[in-house]
């Protein structure tokens, strides 16, 4: 029997004031930018407002469980109910009981490998919407295409940056949960539309 995926309460951290990040104080912006090897996606944490990201799902994938801690400490100010799993038959299950709006996906793992969790996420019309980061300590240009055949959305090397990880994570989030928005938009005017269509039958 594969055991349920484990959440985790996104609070903060002991000693620290609820609603603001460890080590701010409250009105005042978190440190500098990101380096601009990180690209246009390197932006200032302190532009995005919080609560955009608060009733997100991250789902954690990691068979090693000092890096799924390390994650959820990196990840816990952001607000988002984080699960976890021990492998991928676990992510399997636990993405089948409540789908996640992005896993952080380990690629090496036993049971069921990252490349064949990520496939099955992406092969599902239920859940192909949902963002996948790998988190790989693979460099092969080899690995690095059979994650992109796979359907991965993005990827992250070990030893994983904090910095990195959630200009990473915000930003892909923002993204789903603006398709989640449009979508429900797109429902609601579609059934306005048919409703629209239906003869009058107080006539």
């Amino acid at each position: 029997m594969i055991p349920p995926a484990v959440q985790h309460d996104p609070g903060r951290a002991p000693g620290h004031a609820p609603g603001h990040a460890p080590g701010h104080a409250p009105g005042h912006a978190p440190g500098p930018r990101a380096p601009d090897g990180l690209g246009r996606a390197a932006i200032d944490p302190a532009e995005i407002d919080p609560a955009e990201l608060r009733g997100a799902t991250i789902l954690l994938v990691d068979d090693n469980p000092q890096n799924v801690e390390l994650m959820q400490a990196y990840l816990d100010g952001l607000g988002c109910r984080l699960l976890t799993a021990a492998d991928g038959l676990e992510a399997v299950a636990a993405v089948e009981r409540e789908v996640p709006d992005l896993v952080l996906l380990d690629v090496m793992m036993p049971k069921m490998s990252g490349f064949e969790v990520c496939q099955k996420i992406k092969a599902n019309p239920a859940t192909r919407d949902v963002v996948v980061i790998m988190v790989t300590a693979l460099h092969e240009v080899g690995d690095l295409e059979r994650a992109h055949e796979s359907g991965t959305d993005d990827f992250l090397t070990k030893p994983v940056n904090k910095l990195e990880l959630l200009v990473r994570v915000r930003s892909l989030l923002r993204v789903r949960l603006l398709k989640k928005q449009l979508d429900a938009l797109r429902e609601r005017l579609g059934v306005r539309e048919v409703e629209d269509q239906l003869p009058d039958e107080s006539i």
